[in-house]
């Protein structure tokens, strides 16, 4: 967003609130941070301690397909006048997230005094939203849903204002309060009115945070196949509404995560703003972030793939917009990396002849390139594969990065076709970003990566 768009640009300051949160003075050059939990971590919910390595890759196989459609839907018709779609298509036009397709919560606190809610942490969306009373058609959730009439810092958001015109789909209820609706693929949807209201967080550090006249959908209608376990969203995409562009300049429009590997499942998350998300040091590399559409979406240029040392050509953006050149989002909420068929059968090509071990197939039919480790020292046979990314980033991919267990001593390589179409769409997932320290700049565009046991930071 345009940072001066925002008149109520974020002020933070000491305040007391009848919560049992103590008093915090933040201010941005401070920073903070907080915990992302994995959706199979055993700090999360929807952790299920008889699943396996091979279970839980398979879900998360699907989550990453479906994923991958709502990237590919959401840009084709993001080059599509609205007016010009038919009915069905225009209230899906702005779909936020295809339900449950996720892999990170956190927690946070709404309201005076503050209620703790658990959401979705997606990347790739922006409105933050919760449900809340009253809410005769919602989809069931076990916390309590949020109710407004109890807060003393909720107000609603009048449909004539600057922040209602920042909603893609949006209304005037008999009241004038600015409607919000969100539509999804499977005919689900989001419905409520947009709102103001204090927000708080856990850092990790000890010391709570409290940010005032956060925007956000306070939800009063919702179906679909959202887990009961989640009370909502928190975007932290590049779109006007989400949490990061509201905060802004108090965060110097920055923010990073760091994501242990998969397999450390005591391991940690952390998702840093401000001064916390800065990354620097001789091991650090950037790419520039790419404009696209919709803005939502972070757009990288992959320039090409290297499998020991021989490079492979990456195709051009399949956007309908010309003029961009970003051809790969970079995604905290899909698993998988996905790549079109061109580029993903060179590379299995390129991987296959580099190594000696025997193949075999995937029990579970999701890859298609897969390995028998049972031999001793299998690990040290593996190429190293590169992903040249523009600006001279070049981000090497450790094993762990590059392939996954889907079997006892299976190994096969963690990445799937987008498609053969000419809307397929490129994504980078968060296996391949493990143990990597990844920091977003948005005023200058760039994106950081550093080398980091993220277990121990």
């Amino acid at each position: 967003m345009a940072y001066s768009f925002y008149s109520f640009a974020i002020t933070l300051f000491i305040f007391i609130v009848s919560t049992h949160l103590p008093i915090l003075a933040w201010c941005s050059e401070s920073g903070f941070s907080i915990e992302l939990i994995h959706r199979d971590s055993p700090k999360s919910p929807l952790y299920d301690p008889d699943s396996t390595p091979s279970s839980r890759i398979r879900a998360a196989a699907e989550r990453s397909h479906s994923r991958a459609i709502y990237f590919r839907d959401a840009i084709h018709k993001a080059h599509l006048s609205s007016s010009a779609l038919p009915m069905d298509d225009a209230n899906n036009f702005y779909s936020e997230i295809t339900p449950n397709t996720f892999e990170y919560l956190m927690s946070f606190y709404l309201g005076t005094p503050a209620k703790k809610v658990l959401a979705i942490a997606d990347t790739g969306s922006d409105l933050i939203w919760v449900q809340c009373v009253p809410c005769e058609e919602c989809y069931t959730q076990s916390a309590p849903l949020f109710d407004p009439q109890s807060s003393s810092t909720y107000k609603t958001i009048p449909c004539n204002t600057i922040s209602c015109s920042l909603l893609p789909q949006r209304s005037c209820s008999a009241s004038s309060h600015c409607d919000y609706h969100y539509g999804y693929g499977d005919k689900s949807i989001v419905e409520g009115y947009l709102s103001t209201e204090t927000i708080g967080f856990d850092s990790t550090s000890g010391r709570p945070v409290q940010i005032p006249t956060i925007l956000f959908g306070c939800t009063h209608q919702s179906n679909g196949t959202f887990d009961k376990n989640d009370a909502g969203l928190v975007g932290l995409g590049g779109g006007k509404l989400s949490l990061i562009r509201q905060l802004g300049s108090a965060i110097d429009n920055k923010f990073s995560y760091c994501l242990p590997l998969s397999t450390e499942t005591s391991a940690t998350s952390k998702l840093n703003f401000g001064s916390n998300a800065i990354i620097s040091g001789s091991n650090t590399i950037t790419t520039p972030l790419i404009s696209g559409s919709p803005n939502t979406f972070y757009f990288l240029s992959l320039e090409n793939i290297s499998v020991a040392g021989k490079i492979i050509a990456v195709g051009k953006p399949t956007q309908a917009n010309e003029s961009a050149q970003g051809n790969i989002i970079i995604d905290s909420g899909t698993t998988l990396t996905l790549l079109d068929d061109n580029t993903l059968q060179s590379v299995e090509r390129s991987v296959k002849s580099n190594i000696s071990l025997t193949q075999v197939n995937d029990p579970n039919g999701v890859f298609n390139l897969c390995f028998d480790v049972s031999g001793t020292g299998a690990s040290t046979q593996f190429p190293e594969i590169t992903f040249q990314f523009s600006g001279g980033a070049s981000v090497v991919l450790q094993l762990p990065n590059a392939f996954v267990e889907v079997g006892q001593d299976i190994l096969c390589l963690a990445m799937i076709s987008s498609g053969a179409t000419a809307k397929s769409i490129n994504i980078f997932g968060n296996i391949a970003q493990q143990n990597f320290h990844i920091g977003y700049d948005l005023t200058n565009k760039q994106l950081t990566f550093a080398p980091t046991n993220c277990a121990t930071q």
